[in-house]
């Protein structure tokens, strides 16, 4: 099994992603083969590890896809490397809210069988560092931290008093880092700024973060510490929609009841958007290769790389598009995928390409499947803070002060592009925007946890929403898709 590290911190704002680059970065340029990961949601720190590593960065999330597949995807994404570095996410044990551990880089460290360093932001303290490595060190004892990088150290002083104070926890220091302002990397509203907005500085940043790291850190006690870890028993995941039974009816009526659409009595799905109840078999694949168009560039960042493997399982053609460059949907598209990003940040450059959103209108009024999430949402809209969207929703967003931002349990309310009604799938939100709807389409989620609400809209084809979903937990929702998109 593959050599892996865990990278944690004791809170968000310590430098899990500047440590967990730079030791990607550091060893990929040694020589190693090296897999990036990334515990919970996060879409932006990936991008930066798969600059450091030349590999797709995947996330693990215990609640989107279930404590079951963390071992497996984990497998699949590592699978021929020589080493796996998972940068965690918030604190070490900070999950989902309520739920204990769940979601946790700690939940997800004892999953992998994965030894733990801990990122401690040493800027304003010394001998209570010792203190802070221990609390975390005893708190769990499934919990192996095998090492500490101190970071944010001001001077050779400071480093001799924090190890110093460190000899008698235990817990071996690997690393210390001096602050180092040519690695930080420019924020904005969601966090980083995606990689693809500023690839050629975010280059220069990974590699400063890998040479920061190689003067900083004991490379060869790391590599160690990651070849210590135990044989993980688990077969990879694999990208295979067609293995996934189909709801039964009780189960199907029993969740669609639990949510209900917007603002009324749970309704019969027959008179959803999608039209008539037609579900996908699973005994075949598509007679042809539909073409899936998905929307890329700067503006569209989000994605999971699993999303793109298990549609073309599906038997489709997956191929990327930039709504800010091209002015014509990809020659044969039969479905359009838009994902989560920053369209509010281009909402001038994308009202402007009128080509592209009169292809995009066309395409989703054919009732041609159209899944979009988050920043596909607005972009399908009327208008985005007064510029013109594809107008495909009866419905107008606009920046807000306000931060949505958590886990969710949601319900399909009726048929649509993705999932029978019924369909139970977790979800994320994550946007600083709000919509409000006209009429003409019916909701896409009833959520159910962590409060009893509706969202999105199923309208034809169309199944927009601001739910950032991980299809590897429903690989039939690529499956009925491509289906979709076939016929």
């Amino acid at each position: 099994m593959v050599a892996r590290l865990v990278i944690a911190a004791p809170a968000s704002g310590s430098g899990k992603t500047t440590v967990a680059t730079g030791l990607m970065a550091a060893f990929a340029r040694s020589g190693l083969a090296v897999s990036p990961h990334k515990v919970g949601p996060d879409y932006i720190d990936p991008g930066y590890h798969a600059l450091a590593t030349g590999r797709p960065g995947r996330n693990l999330d215990a609640y989107m896809c279930g404590p079951e597949l963390m071992a497996p995807l984990f497998a699949h994404g590592a699978h021929g490397c020589d080493l796996a570095v998972v940068e965690g996410v918030m604190g070490l044990y900070d999950g989902a809210s309520g739920l204990g551990e769940l979601a946790s880089t700690a939940q997800v460290a004892k999953l992998l069988r994965a030894p733990v360093v801990l990122v401690v932001d040493a800027s304003s303290q010394s001998r209570s560092v010792a203190a802070l490595v221990h609390g975390f060190a005893s708190w769990d004892p499934g919990v192996r931290i095998g090492g500490v990088i101190l970071n944010k150290v001001g001077s050779d002083r400071h480093e001799a008093l924090l190890r110093e104070a460190m000899e008698d926890v235990g817990v071996p220091v690997l690393g210390a880092l001096r602050r180092a302002p040519q690695v930080d990397t420019p924020s904005r509203h969601l966090g980083l700024v995606p990689v693809a907005e500023r690839r050629a500085d975010a280059l220069d940043a990974v590699a400063a973060m890998g040479e920061q790291v190689r003067a900083g850190c004991d490379l060869p006690a790391l590599l160690a510490l990651a070849r210590s870890a135990p044989a993980l028993d688990a077969e990879p995941w694999a990208a295979q929609p067609w293995a996934a039974e189909p709801w039964d009816a009780a189960q199907r009526d029993a969740a669609q009841e639990e949510a209900g659409p917007r603002g009324a009595e749970p309704r019969d799905a027959g008179t959803c958007g999608a039209g008539p109840r037609e579900r996908g078999s699973g005994l075949a694949r598509p007679a042809r290769r539909p073409v899936v168009a998905v929307a890329g560039g700067s503006a569209f960042t989000f994605s999971y790389a699993e999303h793109t493997e298990l549609l073309t399982a599906a038997g489709a053609d997956v191929v990327t598009f930039d709504p800010l460059q091209d002015e014509q949907l990809p020659p044969g598209t039969d479905g359009l995928v838009i994902g989560g990003g920053f369209p509010e940040v281009y909402a001038a450059e994308l009202s402007a390409n009128e080509r592209l959103r009169k292809a995009v209108t066309e395409l989703a009024l054919s009732g041609a499947p159209v899944a979009a999430e988050c920043a596909g949402l607005l972009y399908l809209a009327r208008s985005l803070d007064g510029q013109p969207m594809c107008g495909v929703l009866d419905a107008d967003a606009r920046m807000s002060g306000r931060l949505t931002l958590g886990y969710r349990e949601a319900v399909a309310v009726c048929d649509n592009s993705l999932a029978v009604a019924g369909t139970r799938l977790r979800g994320h939100e994550f946007h600083r925007t709000v919509i409000e709807p006209g009429a003409g389409a019916d909701p896409a989620w009833g959520v159910v946890h962590p409060e009893r609400r509706v969202e999105g809209f199923v309208r034809g084809g169309v199944h927009a929403s601001y739910l950032h979903t991980h299809w590897a937990a429903r690989p039939e929702v690529a499956r009925r898709f491509a289906e979709g998109c076939a016929r």
